[in-house]
């Protein structure tokens, strides 16, 4: 689920080559909560969402996202979860790739470490975003179904 890779640089190239889907972005602009998270297996097996916390942590997570310099932030407060709060960096591409940095009050330039997602389903009051995970060598669908407040 983690992907190590120099995020500017890539942020760098996106931005150059006009790959960002500008549309898609400012569909974002807002707050959000995830509204379920949901795998194969998820009845049997655990998963890490964003080396954060469990993955159902994150049901009724809140996520506020800024279009206009691609900045945010991302909360979770679920009864029996850790608590945890971070501003994100975040960008999506024409191709519907959402990269996400995790920042926690660093400076996204220095955070070179982050997650590729695909984004689906995006309408004015919902979106997907699909996590490719791997347990037990397959690669498992992660799908976090997200809706407007």
């Amino acid at each position: 689920m983690k992907k190590v890779i120099s995020f500017c640089l890539l942020l760098a190239v996106m931005v150059s080559c006009g790959s960002l889907n500008q549309k898609a972005q400012t569909g974002l602009k807002g707050n959000w909560t995830i509204a379920s998270v949901t795998y194969p297996g998820s009845e049997y097996i655990k998963v890490t969402s964003f080396d954060v916390a469990d993955a159902q942590c994150f049901v009724g997570s809140s996520w506020n996202f800024v279009s206009s310099s691609n900045k945010g932030t991302m909360s979770l407060a679920k009864a029996g979860c850790p608590s945890f709060s971070s501003p994100i960096v975040w960008t999506v591409t024409k191709t519907g790739d959402f990269t996400l940095k995790i920042t926690e009050g660093q400076k996204a330039k220095r955070v070179t470490e982050g997650y590729f997602l695909k984004m689906q389903a995006q309408t004015e009051t919902s979106f997907q975003l699909i996590d490719n995970v791997t347990v037990g060598g397959k690669s498992v669908p992660v799908t976090y179904t997200f809706m407007k407040n």
